[in-house]
């Protein structure tokens, strides 16, 4: 059974919810939203829900702009040869994409992409990719995504002649690398406004830098905005402040004028809508990260650059096979970890998950901890072998740094590396146990009791009367969605099953037809709340929800997402 949810209702400072009530004149309860996410006033409200392009930051803002595109100018005038480097995953193959598609459009000189493969070379600078470097005579590379901590790499790269631009959205470690330029706004010393771009976003930050030293037209920048919001809506980068504006703007462009690659991982994903930053994290960036999970990433850069529109259906096939081969492993590496936790006795008692298996896929075993959290609560590391070594993901729970308990495991660990939620490792084979108990008594010493309960955050308490059309179109104003401006979510209280409508579908989901006494009805679903069957059939009962439409045979009509149901206790 999936652990009992706590709910908490966010704070908002009601002067400033009546502020924007007598500034705004609208509906208290999206002041409310407004207020908890941190929009005080008229002017910053105007701001939220008119986002500009006008209103990004001077490129030439962060430390090192001005060094890196008089660089790349000089190797443009002299026609040396320049190759774009980048991650594997959405943000650095979109990074890639847009970086090379720019240059491409400017330099008819030799100019080439490289990506590490997942598993012969793993994340960051490679060896192999500098020898390829140098063995064919690139002499200016450009890394998007990763490079920040490749100081041995890039002083390497140095050794060959190869001088070294790093576009990086990752935390620096005190020592930088000896890179020519570095495009990191995390920089200590970097005073850009903006500290939270994605890699794509600052490679973005460095074309648009280069339209403004070429006096070309803002337009030859923003057409590849498309895939600036998709790499900021699968790296799961706070959508406020800039990246809200090149989000808003890039799904705009989605829907009226996307690029035949996305416009066609839309067709394949079966999306008949417009699309949504939703529709990008679980539609269009798991087919993009599909090929450095399965195969080869540079794949995905292929299937973006590629201009010949009799080649693109081709590529996107080959991207879509991969995701349904994932899907398959993801499920059945999923189904055995469940398995294997279900079949110990003592996992129950433990504080966290560390489980190993030598024929597990490694391009999946961060998407298998993730799920096991779902399961069960708690800090979770999911390993398999490559090269000899012990290698896999850790996702963490609300609250929890995982980055900082892998930390305090490190002398048992080859390399390591991540944030708050996330992380990734390596380690000897031999050494998986001894790190599974220490892992699991630094979790036990560190992780308190509310962190282990998972909590569901609520933006406001509603009467289900508020519930229409007029109100949903507010709330549509909000987007785009993610880290910082969730979809807003809803509490309703007392409420009870209308005319013994409710059902459970598929023994697993509940259909619901809710309404408050002689009062509002709303009809909705939840997925995988079929549990709470009994608690709606009794009422009264709470409930919390997302609000949304439902498509179906041309008609579109306002239906609540359940997301938890209890019983009212007054």
């Amino acid at each position: 059974m999936k652990p009992e949810k706590r709910w908490t209702i966010k704070a908002a400072d009601e002067t400033i919810v009546n502020r924007l009530y007598e500034e705004l004149r609208v509906e208290p309860a999206i002041c409310r939203l407004l207020a908890v996410r941190g929009i005080e006033d008229y002017e910053s409200a105007r701001l939220f829900f008119r986002p500009e392009l006008s209103h990004l930051h001077d490129p030439f803002l962060m430390k090192g702009m001005r060094k890196a595109v008089d660089r790349i100018c000089d190797a443009i005038e002299w026609h040396e040869r320049i190759m774009v480097y980048g991650d594997y995953d959405v943000d650095g193959t979109t990074a890639v994409s847009v970086v090379y598609s720019f240059l491409r459009e400017i330099y008819k000189g030799d100019l080439s992409y490289y990506i590490p493969h997942r598993y012969r070379e793993g994340y960051g600078i490679s060896k192999a990719g500098i020898d390829f470097a140098h063995g064919n005579g690139y002499n200016l590379l450009i890394t998007l995504d990763c490079g920040i901590k490749s100081e041995e790499m890039i002083t390497y790269a140095n050794s060959l002649g190869i001088d070294v631009i790093v576009c990086d959205h990752h935390l620096p470690d005190d020592n930088l690398p000896p890179a020519y330029a570095i495009l990191n706004p995390k920089q200590a010393d970097c005073n850009y406004p903006f500290k939270e771009l994605s890699g794509c976003g600052i490679g973005f930050k460095l074309i648009s830098a280069l339209a403004i030293q070429l006096k070309m037209p803002e337009e030859t920048v923003h057409r590849y905005l498309d895939l600036v919001a998709t790499s900021i809506a699968a790296d799961i980068v706070p959508i406020d402040g800039e990246n809200r504006i090149l989000a808003y703007y890039g799904v705009q462009q989605i829907n009226e004028a996307p690029c035949p690659a996305i416009d066609i991982l839309k067709e394949l994903g079966g999306v008949q809508k417009e699309l949504t930053i939703s529709d990008l994290v679980f539609v269009i960036g798991p087919r993009v990260n599909a090929a450095g999970r399965m195969d080869d990433a540079k794949k995905a850069v292929e299937f973006f650059v590629e201009k010949d529109p009799e080649k693109i259906p081709d590529l996107a096939a080959a991207l879509h096979s991969d995701n349904d081969d994932r899907k398959e492993i993801d499920r059945s590496i999923t189904e055995e970890a469940i398995g294997i936790l279900n079949d110990n006795e003592h996992e129950g008692e433990r504080r966290s998950t560390v489980l190993f298996r030598p024929h597990w896929h490694k391009g999946v075993v961060g998407i298998v901890a993730s799920r096991l959290i779902d399961h069960y609560y708690r800090p979770t590391i999911v390993l398999t072998s490559a090269n000899g070594k012990a290698t896999g993901s850790a996702r963490s729970v609300s609250g929890f740094n995982i980055y900082d308990a892998i930390h305090e495991c490190s002398d048992i660990l080859d390399n390591y590396g991540g944030h708050f939620f996330a992380a990734g490792m390596t380690l000897d084979e031999d050494r998986v146990d001894e790190f599974k108990e220490r892992f699991e008594q630094v979790v036990a010493d560190t992780i308190t009791e509310e962190q282990r309960v998972p909590e569901i955050e609520i933006d406001a308490e509603i009467p289900l009367s508020l519930v229409k059309p007029a109100f949903f179109n507010l709330i549509k104003q909000f987007e785009p969605f993610g880290p910082m401006n969730m979809k807003p979510v809803f509490l309703s209280r007392g409420l009870y099953d209308y005319q013994r409508s409710s059902s459970v579908v598929k023994e697993q989901h509940l259909r619901i037809v809710a309404h408050e006494w002689n009062g509002a009805i709303v009809e909705g679903i939840g997925f995988g709340v079929g549990d709470k069957y009994d608690l709606v059939r009794q009422g009264p009962f709470d409930m919390v929800y997302c609000l949304e439409e439902n498509e179906h045979n041309g008609n579109t009509r306002l239906q609540v997402r359940v997301i938890d149901i209890k019983k009212s206790v007054a």
